[in-house]
């Protein structure tokens, strides 16, 4: 054994320290803290866009279903003459699984007009939405109660 070296009581190499230098196998404590630290800051980057893809993804099935709202709508005015008894196949967004936004139809008392809105359900992770309730009406006009017109992708702010 050379002199400036150090020998654990295990018979590795050398140790750390050691006049020597030898390689230990390992990373120290500070190393693994910086890829924590860099790792949390993914991750704080990463989960919000996530969630925000997933909300406009849960949008953008509310408006399909809005725009189908109007279609049906519009089947029955033409059948029917007037929108009025016309009633909505499912009051939810989606239709099938877990509801994120609720369906509702407007018909004016003469059955000239409707307006079909989809508004966020509270509870879930859609009720944070930058748009808020999304509104159709028998004139094909969309408009979204909140957020900018290019986030929204539905017509306008406001009716």
């Amino acid at each position: 054994m050379s002199p400036g070296k150090q020998v654990d009581p295990v018979g590795r190499r050398g140790v750390r320290g050691g006049a020597g230098h030898g390689s230990l196998a390992g990373f120290t404590l500070i190393e693994l803290m910086v890829v924590v630290a860099v790792i949390a800051i993914l991750v704080s980057i990463a989960v919000p866009s996530y969630q925000e893809a997933v909300r406009k993804g849960r949008r953008g099935q509310a408006k399909a279903d809005l725009v189908d709202v109007a279609q049906q709508a519009e089947r029955f005015r033409t059948v029917n003459s007037t929108y009025g008894g016309f009633a909505l196949a499912s009051t939810s967004s989606p239709a099938t699984g877990t509801a994120f936004y609720t369906l509702a139809i407007d018909i004016e008392e003469d059955g000239s007009t409707f307006e079909a809105s989809a508004t966020p359900i509270a509870g879930t992770g859609q009720a944070d939405d930058r748009c808020g309730i999304l509104t159709i009406n028998q004139a094909g006009s969309r408009w979204h109660e909140e957020g900018t017109d290019a986030e929204c992708g539905f017509g306008v702010t406001g009716p």
